[in-house]
């Protein structure tokens, strides 16, 4: 068996949403370095132009479209798009998505569901736009970027929490109602990221201490580390490869430990 072939992605075009930035961009660029061709949306042309010129940088031949992940129509006219210009998309990745730390009882009905429209709602769009090209095409692969709030509760994530726990069950029913074409559904579920968005929760106090967030965050992991955006390059190369052909309905915990963690006695 040929390992580097089986890891290949040569020839294969891949959709990231939200590939504009951040942990999306990562998994973009790891794609392209394994042989994939590139496409991306977002919601802004300022975004959408920032994001080509840091592929270009990379030297990668990305191409980006404005799309909303939750417009089904205009995620249907994303796909017929990237057909027309690259052929059928191989590989989605639904990383899109956004979160709102508001405690449950402030939280209105209408952020909750803008929550659950974009981080799962919006996976269930992308998914079902691509899969009947899948189909056609006899085989694909679908990774849904879920979270250790797919597992876990914590208090200002209530919608974002519901969201996630259910885009790990649609990656389990995708695998579930699709395996049988092969259509590999798996999610990949990262830990606590180093990227702007989290910036400001590991920046040094006045005194010099770890932001208390900080602190929280690297005792509870035994890797002793936040992860970064170039930890999910490999398990997300591995999902979108042959190399995962019989891997199905799994999530990939790619969190340094935390979920198998209890803790340290205080």
């Amino acid at each position: 068996m040929d390992m580097q072939k089986q890891f290949s992605l040569e020839g294969k075009v891949a959709l990231v949403t939200g590939g504009a930035y951040g942990i999306g961009f990562a998994i973009a660029e790891a794609l392209a370095r394994a042989g994939a061709k590139i496409a991306f949306n977002c919601r802004s042309q300022s975004n959408l132009d920032k994001a080509l010129a840091g592929y270009s940088g990379k030297g990668i031949d990305a191409r980006g479209y404005i799309a909303d992940v939750t417009d089904e129509e205009q995620v249907v006219d994303l796909v017929g798009r990237i057909e027309t210009e690259l052929g059928g998309v191989d590989i989605l990745v639904n990383n899109a998505g956004v979160i709102k730390r508001i405690p449950m009882t402030d939280m209105t009905a209408e952020d909750f569901r803008q929550v659950v429209d974009i981080d799962l709602v919006g996976p269930f769009i992308c998914a079902k736009a691509v899969i009947p090209g899948m189909l056609a095409k006899g085989h694909g692969k679908i990774i849904n970027i879920c979270s250790m709030m797919s597992e876990l509760g914590r208090e200002t994530v209530s919608a974002y929490a519901a969201a996630k726990g259910g885009l790990k069950m649609l990656t389990r029913n995708i695998c579930a109602e699709y395996g049988g074409a092969n259509i590999q559904c798996n999610g990949i579920g990262p830990g606590y990221i180093a990227t702007p968005q989290t910036a400001p929760l590991r920046e040094r106090q006045p005194d010099g201490s770890r932001h208390p967030f900080d602190q929280f965050i690297v005792s509870k992991t035994p890797a002793g580390r936040w992860g970064e955006p170039e930890d999910l390059m490999g398990p997300a190369v591995f999902l979108a490869s042959e190399a995962s052909n019989f891997v199905n309905g799994h999530i990939l915990y790619v969190d340094g430990g935390i979920l198998a963690y209890i803790g340290k006695q205080p």
